[in-house]
């Protein structure tokens, strides 16, 4: 029994490990993982060498399938490259296996003292993150070792002998043994490791570890769809469409099994090194087999899969994957994408506004409405996004843009409030009928909404990139419509003095509309401040300065 429990904690610290390095990969490349894999990846070569790469960093063929669901669910990438980046996980989980198998005893010692160095020295810095992937990778050859180690007495107990006696070389039976390891250790690379460690100690024979070796990928097929199953009916196309794959690959090698066995035997190889070998060539002739397949394999899984017809009309968020919040710097970028979305809509927003000003089209009203709706909906999905991501795990610079982002998202919410509040002032709310602007009213309106308009195209540049110049630039823009504002104010007032009647009956909604449109614009630029904070003092000093003595001035 105690044997059995070392073996098992021996997986265990292996999948472990594994887990580490993905980690501390995706806390340090994150971001160039998501850009390699979200980039124009329509030719299935460059997205297979692209699934074989990512898969031999992150160390864990599972791992890139849930980058991958991600992406597709998000909308970032189509189904069949993703289909091809998939396969090519397959044949980096090979690599890694055989890599993994060389005698590196000597670096598992070496890897874990200076990871736990730099890790702790270092936490939250770039040094500190590779060096919990040092400390991923001792662990992993570590855990090879044990693994070896305790399969040796395995090899003496007569009932386990009589168990593993069991499996005759039934490619079905043993494909679903293989598969319950892969899935109960949470790792194909795990189970494919056990299987050749057992075929080494003359506990299988080499029919039955080919057997193991293919019901280990489909059990990785199974463990990502499993990941799968809280995405999207897109994201959850590729599990299935991997897991059919490697369904296809046990019907292909069940006539050529008995022939591959032999010709496997007649090489001078170890046991250990056929099953390795073995892996390597199966799961590299498989995907360049089905590589030209993928198009109509999309086609099959979009058939099985159709998406579902949203019932309500709310807008649901696109880019807040739930798989990411275990990587700060994706999980920020992907609540930056979704706020840029806010601030889309809050755009559309004032479109539509302008049209009731001019009363252009009567349902822009209806419409606006709408989406003042939306754009609460994904405040709060980003409010409770952001919540769920781990303070600790921040960094200063992260702990920034993550109350960055919260602030800009509740001004853009409260604009589509103001925004919704401007339209009830200007519809009679028994009628639903614009009330009548003078024309040079509705054209200062207008003018002061375009200006409006190009600030907030402004705030959302200076949020996205951070420049201190165009945040300068915005603040300019700040004092400017001020300016004017207060210009439009005084020539509103003075077609008071000249009894114009239809500047009478609109002079105080003409005034609050004025009002409220400052009010957006405060909203809209207070990005400039967030990247000027602690940057540049002096810009901001001088801007409180003169907005107090404008706000003094008579």
């Amino acid at each position: 029994m105690l044997t059995l429990l070392n073996l098992l904690s021996a997986v265990a610290l292996l999948v472990w490990g594994t887990h580490i390095v993905r980690t501390g990969i995706l806390r340090v490349f994150g971001s160039q993982l998501r850009t390699l894999l979200g980039r124009n990846m329509r030719r299935r070569p460059l997205a297979f060498l692209a699934g074989i790469g990512v898969t031999a960093l992150v160390q864990s063929s599972n791992a890139t399938a849930l980058l991958v669901t991600s992406f597709v669910a998000q909308g970032l990438m189509g189904l069949a490259p993703a289909l091809a980046i998939m396969l090519g996980a397959d044949v980096g989980t090979a690599l890694m296996a055989r890599v993994l198998t060389l005698d590196l005893h000597w670096l598992s010692p070496l890897l874990i003292f200076f990871g736990v160095i730099f890790f702790l020295s270092r936490k939250q810095t770039r040094a500190g993150q590779l060096g919990r992937v040092a400390i991923g990778l001792g662990l992993i050859l570590l855990a090879l070792e044990l693994i070896v180690a305790a399969a040796q007495p395995i090899t003496q107990a007569q009932g386990i002998r009589v168990l593993f006696a069991s499996l005759t070389g039934d490619l079905l039976l043993d494909a679903l043994v293989g598969a319950l390891f892969a899935v109960i250790s949470y790792s194909s690379l795990a189970a494919v490791l056990l299987t050749a460690t057992l075929a080494g100690a003359k506990l299988i024979s080499l029919p039955v570890a080919i057997g193991l070796v293919v019901g280990a990928n489909i059990g990785s097929g199974l463990t990502a769809l499993l990941s799968a199953s809280l995405q999207s009916p897109a994201g959850r196309r590729v599990a299935i469409g991997s897991l059919l794959y490697k369904l296809l690959g046990l019907l292909l090698i069940i006539p050529a099994l008995e022939p591959l066995a032999n010709w496997l035997d007649s090489l001078a190889l170890s046991p250990q090194g056929l099953v390795i070998l073995f892996h390597l060539l199966y799961n590299s002739l498989r995907c360049l087999l089905l590589l030209p397949s993928v198009g109509w394999m999309a086609r099959l899984c979009k058939r099985l899969l159709p998406d579902r017809p949203q019932d309500d009309g709310v807008m649901r968020p696109r880019y807040l994957d739930p798989a990411a919040l275990q990587t700060p710097g994706l999980a920020l970028a992907n609540a930056v994408r979704e706020t840029l979305r806010l601030g889309d809509l809050i755009e559309t927003m004032l479109q539509h506004l302008l049209e009731v000003l001019r009363d252009t089209r009567p349902e822009a009203s209806r419409e606006l409405r709408r989406l003042d709706d939306d754009v609460d909906s994904l405040y709060s999905a980003v409010k409770l996004y952001l919540a769920r991501i781990d303070e600790e795990s921040l960094s200063p610079r992260e702990r920034r843009r993550w109350a960055e982002i919260l602030e800009l998202a509740l001004n853009l919410e409260q604009a589509g409030d103001l925004i919704e509040t401007m339209l009830g002032k200007i519809q009679d709310p028994k009628t639903g009928q614009r009330q009548p602007f003078s024309d040079h009213g509705l054209e200062e309106l207008s003018e002061l909404h375009a200006r409006l308009l190009a600030n907030l195209h402004l705030g959302m540049a200076v949020f996205v990139y951070g420049d201190e110049e165009s945040a300068r630039q915005l603040l300019r823009e700040k004092r400017r419509f001020r300016a004017q504002e207060r210009r439009l104010a005084h020539a509103h007032v003075g077609r008071l003095h000249q009894r114009n009647l239809q500047s009478l009956e609109t002079s105080s909604l003409h005034l609050e509309l004025i009002a409220d449109m400052r009010r957006l614009n405060s909203l809209f630029c207070s990005s400039a401040y967030l990247v000027l904070e602690g940057r540049d003092s002096g810009a901001l000093a001088t801007g409180s300065e003169e907005e107090g003595q404008r706000s003094s001035s008579p």
